[in-house]
Formats: structure tokens, C-alpha cells, sequence
């Protein structure tokens, strides 16, 4: 059954419209003048990533993220935290390129798996990214690895999925023929994920005349009800967060929609009404605004009080660059510290002290800090 406009309720819609709209629009206006507008995407980045594996049920903490992301694990890495960490992966993806790529033919075939390689053409925006070229690039020398890694775990779930159902006595279906080369253990026989794309694309043409926030609810709450993909429920977001940035509205940083949706219950996000499924999907946006505004605030004030710490400091003192990366991390490790500044660990530490940073674990060892 194909998923239809009619009937929205827009006399309930416009106040909460008008509400998420203007504060993408306040959010957006401070990043573009903004001198830690770096920063500040790099985290949500972190935060959003996080945010997606907690909509579904998985708890992945932040500093493992953050350290499985710099290669520096404490411990075994789980399935949870490499999902996590392809959300991460993708999300810099589609800011690395141009604002319409994700939406584009090529886009999109290479976020849904269909594209295979990474195409050339992002070359230029990466560019123009400046900052960001180093981060996009060792994420794409990990991408290979970490699906592998993740495809094994879904593989160990499926087959003890189905091992149960046999064991319990129910009745398995044989494995049929698939027309791809998908396993069968992990994919459904019966989810026909190319019909399902293309009626969400038909959505998302179908909603072109709609103002842009409106368009990004129906196409959030479309992609829950059509249920798109089986293993990558939290793309649908990414893709809206990609059309608010092609639009304008959100030009300079990708919407954390997964952190903003934290924030509404799950009765509301789930609700039988279709009308109150949309009002969810503004106010998460909306709640997602406000998170920014006030983490860019704090962003802001941070670094304001850590630039008092570097006066008088000499032109060789390695300080600022300890502010830049803290500044870009939601944690950092003093191995981390160690990597990128090319200093000692007990210099690490020291300079820790001079910054005077909040350890952020409250543990003796494999510590972390943060800003306060």
C-alpha cells in the first residue's frame, strides 16, 4: 500500500512548524559567523551517532565511540558500538560532500549499499572543507574493516536467532533463491527493499511544493511507517538532515535528528495517529535546535575560558593546539593527547593540568577529559 499525503492535519502542524523552523534557522545564523563551528560539528557528529544505537534500544557510551573512533579501544570493540561507529562514518560522509549529493542518484545508491566505492567526486568539497580532509580520509581507510566486522556480528545474530526457533520447535522456512548476492541469514526473503526505496523517494518527490521542515517530518515518519531498509533504520534520519542542509535551512552543519527524537517518548514517537507521529517528528527536530544552540553556547564560553589560560604563553607552546582537539572531541585520552600533539604522556598530563580540563570517568586508569 503506497504511503499517501492526504488528509495532514495542518491546522495542528503550523505552531510546531514555525517553532522547529525558526530555531534551525537561529542554530544556522550563529554557525555560519562562528569560530567553533569545527568543533562543534565534530561532536555532534559524536553525540547523533550515539543518539541512533539509544533510539534502538543499545547503550553505546561515548567515550568508547570516541576512543574506538581515534583506534585506541580499551577493550574488545561490541556490535552496538561498530553500528555506532558506521553512523559516525556516515554522518562526516555526507558532510564531507556537497549539500545535494546525499539526495542525488550517486548518493544515494552509495548510502544504501548499491553503489559500491566511494565515487572521486567529493574530491572538491573535501577541499573546501579544509579542517575536515584527515578525518574523512582515515574513516575511509576503515570503512572496509569495520563493515566486515559488523556483517560478522549480524551473521552470529542471525544464525542464533534461528537456531532458537528451531530448538523451541517452531517452523523455519527453507532458504529460498535471492536475485542478489545478500546472505540469507541476515537479510528477509520477503522485505523488497529496492520497492520500499523507491516508494520513499516517491515521498520525497511528492513533497517537493511543502515547506522544508514539513517535508523532513513526513519523510522521517514515511521512512519509520514504509520501514525502508531491515539493517539501517538510522539512515532515514541522516538523508533529512541531508534535505534540510541542501535547502538552506541548515547549511552549515548536518541536524542531530536522532538527538533531538531522544527527547520525545517513545509513545509519542510510536503512536497509532499519523497526525501525532508528525507533531513527534517537529518537536524532535525542533528539541534537536535547542540542543545545538545551547551546546554551541557552551562550546563558546569554553572556549573563551581556556584562551585566558594561553596569554603570555610562548609561540612554541603546544597549548592551543590541546584546545583545538578538545574542542573537537566530546573526551579526549591522554594517548589521544600523545598522538596528535607529538608530546609525552607525562607532558600530556601536565598540559591536562594547565587547561585545567574535567576528568570526565572518575576512574584511575584509561582516563578521560572534557571540558567543564
Amino acid at each position: 500500500m503506497a504511503y499517501t499525503l492526504d488528509k495532514l492535519p495542518l491546522e495542528t502542524l503550523i505552531g510546531p512548524l514555525a517553532r522547529a523552523t525558526a530555531a534551525l534557522a537561529r542554530l544556522d545564523e550563529r554557525l555560519a559567523r562562528s569560530q567553533v563551528r569545527d568543533g562543534f560539528v565534530e561532536r555532534q557528529h559524536f553525540a547523533d551517532a550515539a543518539s541512533a544505537l539509544w533510539l534502538e534500544g543499545e547503550l553505546v557510551h561515548l567515550e568508547d565511540l570516541v576512543l574506538h573512533d581515534a583506534h585506541m579501544d580499551i577493550r574488545t570493540p561490541t556490535h552496538e558500538l561498530t553500528r555506532a561507529h558506521a553512523v559516525l562514518r556516515t554522518r562526516r560522509r555526507i558532510f564531507a560532500q556537497k549539500p545535494d549529493w546525499a539526495l542525488s542518484r550517486d548518493g544515494f545508491l552509495a548510502l544504501t549499499g548499491r553503489g559500491g566505492a566511494m565515487p572521486a567526486a567529493g574530491q572538491k568539497s573535501r577541499d573546501r572543507e579544509g579542517a575536515k580532509t584527515a578525518s574523512v580520509e582515515a574513516d575511509d581507510r576503515d570503512d572496509a574493516e569495520d563493515d566486515l566486522l559488523a556483517e560478522e556480528f549480524a551473521e552470529i545474530d542471525a544464525v542464533l536467532a534461528r537456531s532458537s526457533k528451531v530448538l523451541s520447535g517452531a517452523d523455519v522456512p527453507a532458504k529460498a533463491a535471492r536475485p542478489d548476492d545478500r546472505p540469507d541469514l541476515i537479510y528477509d526473503l520477503d522485505w523488497n527493499e529496492e520497492e520500499r526505496l523507491a516508494e520513499w523517494q516517491a515521498v520525497l518527490a511528492d513533497t517537493r511544493e511543502l515547506p522544508v521542515v514539513m517535508r523532513a517530518a513526513i519523510l522521517l515518519e514515511a521512512w519509520s511507517d514504509i520501514e525502508v531498509l531491515q539493517h539501517a533504520t538510522w539512515l532515514g534520519p541522516l538523508l533529512v538532515a541531508a534535505l534540510l542542509r541542501q535547502e538552506g535551512l541548515a547549511a552549515h552543519h548536518l541536524t542531530c535528528i536522532h538527538l533531538g527524537a531522544k527527547n520525545i517518548p517513545r509513545e509519542r514517537r510510536r503512536a497509532r495517529n499519523r497526525g501525532d507521529r508528525l507533531l513527534a517528528c517537529l518537536d524532535g527536530i525542533h528539541d534537536a535546535a535547542l540542543a545545538g544552540l545551547k551546546e554551541h553556547d557552551r562550546l563558546t564560553m569554553a572556549k573563551s575560558q581556556m584562551e585566558r589560560r594561553l596569554r603570555e604563553r610562548r609561540a612554541s607552546s603546544k597549548l592551543p593546539g590541546l584546545v583545538e582537539l578538545v574542542m573537537s572531541r566530546p573526551l579526549v585520552s591522554a594517548g589521544m593527547i600523545q598522538d596528535r600533539l607529538k608530546v609525552t604522556k607525562q607532558g600530556a598530563l601536565n598540559m591536562v593540568g594547565e587547561l585545567g580540563l574535567r576528568e570526565m570517568t572518575g576512574r584511575g586508569r584509561f582516563r578521560a577529559w572534557g571540558i567543564v
